[in-house]
C-alpha cells in the first residue's frame, strides 16, 4: 500500500491556484517537498491532511480517502506544523499527559525517552522554548503515538547543524519499519539530499516534479557552453540556465542531448534552482 496517493488535486483561491497535483509515497519511503515561499506546500499539507476541501482531485492516505470519515487513521499520522503550537503555559510532562488521553496508542515511556534524548526539561514552560526546542517537544510527540506516517512542515527550521543531523537520523530510523513513511518540507535542500527517496517540487503552485530522487540527478546534467551551443540544442532539452559573463551554465535533460556534449553531475538544489529559473520537465 502506498502511504499517500494524490491525483488530479486543485485548490483555487483568490489570486493563487494549486495544481493539478500528481504525487505517490510508496509506504517505507521519504518524500521531500520543495519550493519557494507561497509555492503551495502548506496548502497541500492541509489538503493533505483534511483540513482544507479540495477544488478537484483525489487524496488517498494510508489507504483511506476522507480522513474525516475515520478519525482513527489520524492516530496513525504524526503532523509536525512550521510553527508548533501548543498552550502557552503548558510544560512538557503535562502535555505528556494530555496527549495520553487524546492518543489511544500513546507510548509514555517512549515520549519519556524523547524528551531525555532531545535534552528537553520536563518542567519549563512552552513559552519560554526557543524554537528549537519547541521544534523538538513536537517531533517527540508526533513520534510517540505509533504513527505510520509523519508530515513534517520545515521541522529542522532553526535547529543548529548538530541538532539537525540527530533529526536526520532519527527520521532514518522511523522508516526503517517498512510501513513507515514520511512526507518533509524543507528550504534546507541539503537535507533533503542527505534524507529522501523521493523529490517533489512545487513552484508557483505547479507541480514541477515528482520523482524518484536518485534517478532524478541521473537524468539531468549540467552543461556549461556559449550562447551559440545553447541555441543549437535539440527542442526539449534545456531546463533551466543562468548566462553570465564567461558562459552559459544550463540544466538539460541527458537523453535528449547530442553525443559527444560533456555533462558535469548537479546536485539537488542545482535542479530545483534552475527549473524555477524555465522550463518544465
Amino acid at each position: 500500500m502506498n502511504a499517500i496517493e494524490v491525483r488530479g488535486l486543485r485548490k483555487e483561491f483568490d489570486g493563487f491556484s494549486l495544481g493539478p497535483v500528481n504525487l505517490t509515497l510508496p509506504s517505507g519511503c521519504i518524500m521531500g517537498l520543495i519550493g519557494e515561499n507561497g509555492a503551495g506546500k502548506t496548502t497541500l499539507i492541509k489538503l493533505l491532511m483534511g483540513a482544507m476541501k479540495p477544488s478537484g482531485g483525489s487524496v488517498c492516505v494510508l489507504g483511506e480517502r476522507d480522513l474525516r470519515r475515520r478519525p482513527a487513521v489520524k492516530e496513525e499520522i504524526g503532523v509536525v506544523l512550521a510553527e508548533p503550537c501548543f498552550p502557552e503555559e503548558i510544560t512538557a510532562a503535562e502535555l505528556g499527559i494530555v496527549l495520553a488521553h487524546s492518543y489511544a496508542r500513546w507510548d509514555a515511556e517512549a515520549y519519556k525517552a524523547y524528551l531525555e534524548r532531545f535534552e528537553l526539561p520536563r518542567d519549563k514552560k512552552f513559552k519560554d522554548f526557543s524554537r528549537g526546542m519547541k521544534m523538538k517537544l513536537a517531533i517527540a510527540a508526533a513520534l510517540s503515538h505509533r504513527s505510520k506516517l509523519l508530515v513534517l512542515d520545515e521541522p529542522t527550521s532553526g535547529l543548529d547543524p548538530v541538532v539537525r543531523d540527530t533529526m536526520l537520523d532519527l527520521f532514518f530510523e522511523f522508516t526503517r519499519e517498512e510501513d513507515h513513511s514520511i512526507l518533509i518540507s524543507s528550504h534546507i535542500v541539503s537535507d533533503l539530499e542527505k534524507l529522501c527517496d523521493y523529490v517533489a517540487f512545487l513552484h508557483k503552485g505547479t507541480l514541477l516534479l515528482s520523482e524518484e530522487k536518485d534517478r532524478l540527478l541521473e537524468r539531468y546534467g549540467l552543461y556549461r557552453c556559449t550562447q551559440a551551443e545553447l541555441d543549437a540544442l535539440p527542442p526539449g532539452a534545456l531546463k533551466g540556465k543562468r548566462v553570465g559573463s564567461y558562459g552559459v551554465e544550463a540544466l538539460v535533460d541527458r537523453e535528449k542531448m547530442p553525443g559527444g556534449a560533456v555533462l558535469q553531475s548537479p546536485g539537488l538544489e542545482d535542479v530545483i534552482v534552475y527549473m524555477s529559473k524555465g522550463g518544465r520537465p
